[in-house]
């Protein structure tokens, strides 16, 4: 099991630079976990795209489905005390210290592509090219 930031989510449907890292780290270990958070996010990437005449609104609809089904049973609310400790502590988001919170609370890694998370939380926090 492994908490995933949604940027790794995005790179499993969209090509990209990491495409290829995200589809390997989806078979070896597919049990990936995100706060409830990731949906807004995903969402708001799915608009750029689609302002930019890259998807559709069927093909959102698509990768929308499909990435839900990655993460279904495995999305949680995440402790807002938590969060907030986090804050005082550090200079990252309240939305990148979600990610950070579970994976803690889950006691796994988190795996992203932000180099500020990892760099915050190293015993927590994984690089997708590193893992």
């Amino acid at each position: 099991m492994i908490v995933i930031d949604t940027n790794v989510v995005a790179y499993l449907f969209m090509n990209g630079e990491y495409t290829q890292n995200t589809e390997r780290l989806l078979k070896s270990d597919s049990h990936w976990c995100a706060p409830l958070l990731w949906r807004s996010e995903f969402r708001s990437i799915l608009t750029l795209y689609m302002r930019k005449k890259l998807l559709t609104l069927n093909q959102s609809f698509e990768i929308m489905r499909e990435a839900q089904k990655i993460l279904k049973g495995n999305e949680f609310s995440v402790d807002s005390i938590a969060v907030l400790e986090r804050v005082n502590k550090c200079k990252l988001s309240a939305y990148d210290l979600e990610f950070v919170t579970l994976a803690e609370s889950l006691k796994v890694k988190l795996i992203t592509l932000d180099k500020k998370i990892v760099n915050e939380f190293p015993k927590t926090a994984v690089s997708l090219k590193d893992y």
